[in-house]
C-alpha cells in the first residue's frame, strides 16, 4: 500500500526515519561497547541491531516517503526521474536531504542523551586514509546497485530485506565500516562513541559516498539498462501503483522503500 502524502509530510517521515536509524546505530554501538570490551563482539551486536532496525524503518516509512533516509539515495531517485523513470523532483530531493541531515543530527543527540552522555560532544575518532575512502566508495556503490537493480527488475518489495542484509554484510567487508550515507555520517560526528567519526574526517567520507553513488548508478545502467527501459519492462503484465503525491499539483512518484545506514 502506498500513502499519497504531501511533501511536508514526506519530509517529516524522512526526518523521523533517519533520526530513528541513527538512534539504532549509535545506541546499539554504545550499548555493545559497554557490554563487551571485545571489538569483534561489539561490531557483531552493532551490525545486527543496525540491520534489523534499518529493515523495520524502511518497511514502516517506505509506503509514505520511500524511506530514503540517505541523500545519496534521494539523489539517485532524482536522477531516475531525469532519465525518464519515477523519482523525486529537484526541490523534493533538496527537501529530503535537509530533512535527513536534521534527523540524523537529532537522532545522534537523542542516543547520547538516552545513555546519560553529554549531548552535542563531537566525535574524536579520526577516520582517514585512502583505503577507508575506497571502502566508502565500494559500500555506497553496492548499496545503490542493490536498490537500483531490484527496482529495474521489478522486485521493489525485496528492497527492505535486501538493503538490511547488504548493510549488515558491508559493515564487515568494507574497510570503512560502511557508513554509505552523507546525512548519517554527519550525524555520527555528534557522538564520541564506538560508531562516531571526527568532524575533520567528514569531507573525505561524504565525497567518497557521492562518488560511490555515481558509480552505483553507472553499474546499474550498464547491467540493467536505462531507467525508462527498466520501468517499462517491470510494468509488463503488472499494475503499477503510483508513488506519493507531490506537495503542489499532480503526482510526484517516489521510488518504493529504500535507504542506507547512518
Amino acid at each position: 500500500m502506498t500513502i499519497h502524502a504531501s511533501l511536508p509530510r514526506r519530509a517529516v517521515a524522512e526526518l523521523v526515519g533517519t533520526a530513528g536509524l541513527l538512534v539504532v546505530v549509535i545506541g546499539s554501538g554504545i550499548q555493545a561497547a559497554g557490554v563487551s570490551r571485545d571489538t569483534g563482539v561489539a561490531l557483531v551486536a552493532n551490525s545486527l541491531a543496525s540491520a534489523i532496525g534499518l529493515g523495520l524503518i524502511i518497511t514502516l516509512f517506505g509506503p509514505l516517503s520511500g524511506a530514503h533516509l540517505n541523500p545519496v539515495v534521494s539523489l539517485t531517485s532524482w536522477w531516475a526521474r531525469r532519465t525518464g523513470g519515477e523519482g523525486l523532483g529537484g526541490r523534493e530531493a533538496l527537501v529530503y536531504a535537509a530533512a535527513q541531515t536534521a534527523g540524523a543530527i537529532g537522532g545522534a543527540v537523542l542516543a547520547e542523551v538516552m545513555f546519560g552522555r553529554t549531548p552535542g560532544t563531537f566525535s574524536t575518532q579520526v577516520r582517514d586514509g585512502g583505503h577507508l575512502l575506497v571502502g566508502e566508495i565500494v559500500a555506497t556503490a553496492g548499496l545503490v546497485l542493490v536498490i537500483q537493480g531490484l527496482e529495474r527488475i521489478g522486485r521493489p518489495k525485496l528492497i527492505p530485506a535486501a538493503v538490511a542484509a547488504y548493510i549488515a554484510s558491508a559493515i564487515w567487508f568494507t574497510s570503512s565500516g560502511s557508513f554509505a550515507n552523507p546525512a548519517g555520517t554527519i550525524g555520527r560526528a555528534f557522538s564520541d562513541s564506538f560508531t562516531g567519526i571526527a568532524p575533520q574526517s567528514l569531507p573525505g567520507f561524504v565525497a567518497a559516498q557521492v562518488v560511490g553513488g555515481v558509480l552505483g548508478l553507472a553499474l546499474a545502467a550498464l547491467l540493467y539498462g536505462s531507467t525508462r527501459r527498466g520501468v517499462q519492462e517491470a510494468s509488463v503484465g503488472t499494475v503499477r501503483v503510483p508513488g506519493p503525491a507531490g506537495a503542489i499539483g499532480g503526482p510526484s512518484p517516489v521510488n518504493p522503500a529504500y535507504e542506507t545506514i547512518g
